[in-house]
């Protein structure tokens, strides 16, 4: 196979030599070079694309009635990205995706159902499973975190599970995620012994 990008190296490394269709389909991947801030998918618009996160930093969230931000999840370096859900795939979406730094991120158009290239490739499959049993996992895990635990708890987890996040991420989003003010969570770093970021 002739790899003609570092997506197509990376989704081979994942799931094997494509069949001659997956393998036409994935050259048609783009590169994009976005700007911290440049909006990749608003809230109305449908998505069709899998990106991935060539190097950079991106961010999902919602916009309540009063405007204001819920960061729900951050994907970096080597993240991958997609509308695992027909819903997902098919109908506006509510959120918003969106750089938190300068970023460069492949994008590659996903056809619908049964005229995807990967619909009959058993590793595109079990990769579409394993990507929606974390997104369960990951969904129960955060609710549970909500219900049970403080807002030191919750930070003290994410810097064990996501250590690149709490280094690379600005507070104020990582308190978004977290539930709490970033003032609150200054305090929280403080008597933590943590420097502020």
């Amino acid at each position: 196979m002739s790899v003609s990008s570092p997506l197509t190296l990376f989704l081979t490394e994942l799931l094997g030599s494509p069949p001659p269709a997956v393998e036409a389909w994935w050259t048609h991947a783009e590169r994009r070079l976005l700007p911290r801030g440049q909006p990749l998918l608003r809230a109305g618009q449908r998505w069709q694309h899998l990106w991935w996160v060539e190097h950079g930093a991106l961010r999902l969230y919602y916009l309540d009635r009063d405007g204001a931000e819920s960061n729900k999840n951050f994907f970096l370096d080597g993240a991958m990205l997609w509308p695992i859900t027909p819903t997902l795939h098919q109908q506006p979406v509510m959120f918003h995706v969106e750089p938190m730094e300068d970023s460069v991120v492949w994008a590659l158009h996903l056809p619908i159902g049964q005229a995807h290239p990967a619909a009959h490739w058993p590793a595109w499959t079990a990769l579409e499973h394993r990507a929606l049993c974390a997104l369960l996992d990951g969904k129960m895990q955060r609710e549970q975190e909500f219900l049970q635990l403080s807002a030191r708890q919750r930070y003290a987890r994410l810097m064990d599970q996501h250590p690149q996040w709490a280094e690379r991420i600005a507070l104020k989003h990582l308190a978004s995620y977290l539930g709490v003010t970033d003032v609150s969570l200054s305090r929280l770093r403080s008597e933590m012994g943590l420097i502020k970021g």
